[in-house]
């Protein structure tokens, strides 16, 4: 391909280049060029098409997880939290009960509903459906019925609603939904309603049951109950919005003291038109609108206007239209906005990790495709060279080369662009365009740019590269100098920062944890390419005074190598460093994961009941093939020093299993012979918290009222931050020899084993005995999905970043392939046997090798080191309610720092290796007169 005959093909168009015309190229040089090298078009062709699939796949991944975790975070939070409630009391000025009850009648309501829905920003997204609209009570009345079950003997209070829709959200499951016959007024006596199974069930209503509620001036409103309803969809905002409505409540009676009185809570759906009964009670009747977000309209990419959408409900320009539609006492509340927050804040923590591997990722795909274009302007520099001598202008040459790059890349670059919105058809396409195309362009511009820069001079033969005895021009030190420092700087500038660059707030981190691990390996790559030539050359020195000339000669070869190094070193340190830090990401989520299933569980599994265990619990469950030890408990939550009301969780235990248990943990080692109960009496050594060790102190002891009424005397004597036997911030452990009979029976076993199994654990406990394991606590850690759909992208990235890391590699070793091969069918027929040609190659691909994994496991230690204080894993590896476990820091993963690198070399060694015995199974004649073509 280096041949004059390949350069011929384009001497009959040369004249038009020299007159530097880009644009005049013509159809049968891209042809002709491509008809000459099909398989490296080919493989041009893949490598765009998978790039630019990965590269547009990508942001439409992180956007389909961002918006499963959005759509999680409304399940989580219900209706009554996320649904925009808007309450208008009735207007003041009203001279006759008609006027009075005109805005309470359904044609009225409804005429307002639709105008409210067009006061909401289009970026909130509405479910017409399950929004609501009717009137109420603003405070529930209590009934006087005797036959309403009374807990306390406090009666039952109702509310009562007429909203709208009762027949598309409700199946009559006995008798009929309540109707009106004639006028309803303040002055009506009777007015039917529906209660739901469950308000009927623990109300004890029933078809025909009349309640009584009192009014003002007049008698009270009987209420009859015509029907038992089953709601459609019980968690629907129509349902939710007021739990109410479907599932009464017993609510305790305000200043009841210590001992609390409850009270039942129903309510009783009037049909719409009976509102205006409600102004004869003493209720107060408000209008209410309940407007229902869709959360499958929503997108995680909306999240900043829809919560300037909220915003505007609830104090700007939406809160004064509602409130010229509906009265100017309108209020509207919803708490929809912090769950936007809530989320964006949980987004934020995740974002800075995943764009580390993405960053890094598209730094590898960036240096691979820019080697490729240099691997083929170097397989075709003598062609270039005979044109530029032959007056092809630089523009010319630079054209011809660029159209016929992009007549296999632009075609590429848009199958792997349709590749990737068919495997991920959620996400913005305008990203995966960018992306796409941004890969299609990167590959277009590599070859030119390199011909451009290796032909600025017209010149037919190239000067020798050679990395150990050339120096280094002045411009490209000013350049590595600049880069240098400006890389140092902004990593100096994250150093500084630290934490607080990391807080969660979105603005956190900006962008510079993101790029750090690659302006490491930046800095890296330009000191080690620096520091091979002297490497070299101190090495060839001895080398050269062996018996053998396979090492010297490995070496010389070695320095012989092009002087354009920074590339492929580029690639893979960052490559290595991105893995490292990947790695250790992971390892870190699984161990904070791990170590917050641990505080949850306390062992491997905990089996415990509120009251004593049936006798011989234990023995049952250590005689399972799983368990090794079982460690018994008697817990109670209620013990109280000095008699006061703040409770203080008290463990009895048996000293010497339970410090075993607490060092097997880690949860709070201390020696058992410092918690055993004294032989002559006294108070009972305690294991504190620090919180209860600060309240009642070390030196005195002090009395605690047990739950059976009990009392022991403590002194606390060892404090520890946690302890196996309780969750919490508080808690006191001793010794159950010390304690009464009654407070001593176990109440909990903390189980200790391999792989315990959940099933044959609760056949064992029985069905009135609670079981928690160790190992399902931990996959629920895993199972929200933007900690599950970042840790899969994160993965992914790695990988790819990897892969493509062995391809730069790949290539790199490609590129002297056929000098390497002429160079062994010369020293062959010097009488180099096919053992020494193997190590030949081995050793003068090692030191670049060695290096790059070297440099790369430094820089990934460096990187990690660096970035780990600024770093907190706990948004990926815990849902929001579970991050009491405490910070969750970075730190290094000794398997990420050395499996690449063991790659790195494996992966140099074995091409090297592969070469050599492809080379020795070829005639040395050919490859000679191959290369005396060259």
């Amino acid at each position: 391909m280096n041949s004059e005959h390949d350069a011929e093909h384009g001497t009959a168009s040369a004249q038009a280049a020299g007159r530097g015309k880009a644009s005049a190229v013509a159809a049968p040089w891209v042809r002709t060029r491509l008809r000459a090298a099909p398989l490296a078009a080919l493989a041009l062709a893949l490598l765009v098409a998978l790039t630019a699939c990965l590269a547009a796949a990508f942001p439409r991944a992180v956007d389909r997880y961002e918006d499963a975790g959005l759509l999680r975070s409304f399940q989580q939070a219900r209706p009554e939290r996320t649904t925009v409630q808007i309450t208008a009391p009735l207007t003041a000025g009203a001279t006759s009960p008609e006027e009075l009850a005109a805005p309470l009648l359904p044609a009225a309501l409804r005429e307002r509903h639709e105008k409210l829905l067009g006061t909401v920003p289009g970026s909130l997204a509405l479910d017409r459906a399950q929004s609501a609209y009717g009137v109420t009570l603003s405070k529930n009345l209590e009934v006087p019925d005797p036959w309403i079950p009374r807990p306390s003997g406090v009666p039952a209070r109702v509310a009562l609603v007429t909203q709208n829709g009762l027949a598309d959200h409700a199946t009559p499951r006995e008798g009929r939904l309540p109707r009106t016959s004639g006028t309803v007024d303040a002055t009506t006596p009777v007015v039917e309603a529906a209660v739901t199974a469950a308000t009927a069930k623990s109300l004890h209503i029933k078809v025909g049951s009349v309640i009584h509620v009192p009014a003002v001036a007049r008698a009270p409103l009987a209420v009859r109950v015509t029907g038992i309803v089953t709601p459609r969809e019980p968690a629907g905002a129509y349902w939710s919005t007021r739990a109410l409505l479907h599932t009464p409540s017993l609510v305790p009676l305000p200043g009841s003291g210590p001992d609390r009185n409850w009270y039942w809570l129903g309510a009783l759906l009037l049909a719409p038109e009976a509102a205006p009964a409600l102004l004869g009670t003493d209720g107060d009747p408000v209008r209410y609108w309940y407007l229902a977000p869709d959360p499958d309209r929503f997108h995680a990419s909306d999240l900043g206007r829809l919560k300037a959408a909220v915003a505007t409900l609830e104090s700007g320009p939406g809160l004064q239209e509602a409130r010229a539609l509906t009265g100017p006492g309108t209020d509207v509340t919803t708490d929809l906005d912090g769950v936007l927050v809530s989320f964006s804040q949980l987004r934020a923590g995740i974002a800075p990790l995943v764009a580390v591997a993405a960053v890094g990722t598209a730094t590898v795909a960036a240096v691979v495709l820019l080697m490729a274009g240099a691997l083929t302007a170097d397989r075709r520099r003598a062609e270039a060279a005979l044109l530029r001598a032959r007056g092809a202008s630089l523009p010319g040459l630079a054209g011809r080369l660029c159209a016929e790059t992009a007549a296999v890349a632009v075609p590429a670059g848009a199958l792997g662009l349709t590749a990737a919105l068919l495997a991920v058809p959620e996400g913005r396409a305008a990203y995966a365009v960018a992306a796409a195309l941004a890969v299609t362009v990167v590959a277009c511009a590599a070859l030119p740019l390199r011909a451009a820069l290796a032909h600025r001079s017209v010149r037919v033969a190239g000067p020798r590269e050679d990395m150990a005895t050339t120096r280094p021009s002045r411009r490209r030190t000013v350049a590595e100098l600049t880069l240098l420092v400006l890389a140092a700087a902004a990593v100096e500038s994250l150093r500084r920062r630290g934490t607080s660059s990391a807080s969660g707030d979105g603005s956190s981190g900006d962008q510079l944890v993101s790029v750090a691990p690659v302006l490491v390996g930046v800095i890296a790559a330009l000191v080690l390419v620096r520091l091979l030539p002297f490497l070299l050359r101190r090495l060839a020195r001895p080398a050269g005074r062996l018996r053998g000339a396979v090492g010297f000669l490995s070496l010389a070869r070695a320095g012989r190598t092009s002087v354009s190094a920074v590339l492929p070193l580029l690639a893979l340190l960052t490559a290595l460093t991105t893995a490292a830090f990947g790695g250790s990401v992971l390892a870190g989520v699984n161990e904070a994961r791990d170590r917050a299933a641990l505080l949850a569980v306390g062992a491997d599994a905990r089996v415990e009941s509120e009251g004593p265990l049936p006798s011989g619990l234990a023995g049952r469950v250590s005689g399972l093939s799983e368990v090794r030890a079982v460690t018994e408990l008697s817990i109670g939550y209620q013990a109280k020093p000095h008699d006061e009301q703040t409770p203080v969780p008290l463990a009895g235990v048996d000293p010497a299993g339970y410090g075993a248990l607490a060092a097997r943990t880690g949860l709070g080692a201390f020696e058992a012979d410092r918690l055993k109960r004294p032989a002559a009496g006294g108070p009972l050594p305690a294991l504190a918290s620090p919180s209860v060790a600060k309240a009642y102190g070390t030196r005195s002891p002090f009395p605690v009222r047990l739950e059976d009424g009990s009392t022991v005397s403590v002194r606390i004597t060892v404090v520890r931050d946690r302890t196996p036997a309780v969750t919490g911030g508080g808690f006191l452990v001793v010794d159950r020899a010390g304690l009464s009979a009654a407070a001593a029976r176990p109440t909990a076993l903390l189980v200790t084993g391999y792989h315990v199994d959940a099933g044959a654990l609760r056949r064992t406990a029985g069905p009135t005995v609670g079981v928690r394991v160790r190992a399902e606590e931990r996959a629920r850690y895993a199972d929200p999905p933007l900690q599950t759909g970042a840790e899969h992208v994160y993965t992914a990235a790695v990988a790819a970043g990897a892969g493509y890391a062995v391809l730069a590699l790949l290539l790199a070793l490609l590129r002297a392939a056929p000098e390497r091969t002429a160079l062994l069918a010369r020293l062959r027929t010097m009488g180099l046997t096919r053992a020494q040609a193997r190590r030949l190659l081995v050793l003068e691909s090692l030191p670049q090798a060695l290096l790059a994994a070297a440099g790369g496991a430094l820089t990934g230690w460096a990187a990690i080191r660096l970035l780990s204080p600024g770093v907190d894993l706990t948004a990926v590896a815990l849902p929001t309610a579970d991050a009491s476990a405490g910070r969750t820091e970075l730190y290094t993963d000794p398997l990420s720092l050395t499996v690449p690198a063991i790659i790195v070399l494996v992966t140099a060694v074995g091409v090297a290796g592969a070469q050599a015995w492809w080379a020795g199974r070829r005639g040395s004649v050919r490859e000679l007169r191959a290369g005396d073509a060259r």
